[in-house]
């Protein structure tokens, strides 16, 4: 009886999936990102979050445009944004996900007891791989995890885990 129960879970779910990610669907996320998960030789510990709006052009493919900050504790900080694309698996809420960001970098430095404020522009493909978990037919909670590679040095290009909240309508 029970596994007879798990299989009707199963197919409810994926049935309520399937109809999120249709085309003409829209899509609104918002992220937290790198709280200290994130690994870089450039960078320790930070906090961020993310923001992403999609539509759905086709059937299980989703353009996205995101905009994100970063904060480190000691005073280093960055914005982004960027275009991107998503494909979900199966109308089972698996996800992968590409794209290119313009990212802002700004961080202090002290010189000969001097502070200064020293700042760069960076460009980046991302590469993301997730999970839509639907609460209801319209909330999901999206863990994945992804790779930003930097086109101006390998030590800024970083692997990390966010955790989204997400609403299909």
């Amino acid at each position: 009886m029970k596994k007879i129960i798990a299989c009707l879970v199963v197919l409810a779910a994926t049935t309520l999936a399937h109809a999120q990610f249709e085309q003409n669907k829209w899509y609104f996320n918002a992220s937290v990102t790198e709280l200290g998960l994130t690994y870089s030789e450039s960078e320790k510990f930070r906090m961020g979050a993310q923001a992403t709006v999609g539509a759905f052009l086709f059937d299980d493919i989703a353009l996205i445009l995101n905009g994100e900050g970063t904060w480190h504790k000691e005073g280093e900080r960055s914005a982004a944004f960027g275009v991107g694309g998503r494909y979900y698996f199966n109308q089972n809420g698996i996800f992968l996900g590409t794209g290119i960001k313009f990212k802002h970098y700004e961080y202090k430095t002290e010189e000969e007891g001097e502070e200064r404020t020293s700042k760069f522009n960076d460009g980046l493909w991302s590469f993301e791989a997730g999970y839509a978990f639907f609460l209801s037919r319209t909330v999901t909670i999206e863990p994945s995890i992804y790779y930003d590679l930097s086109f101006k040095d390998k030590d800024y290009s970083k692997l990390g885990f966010k955790l989204g909240f997400g609403l299909y309508f």
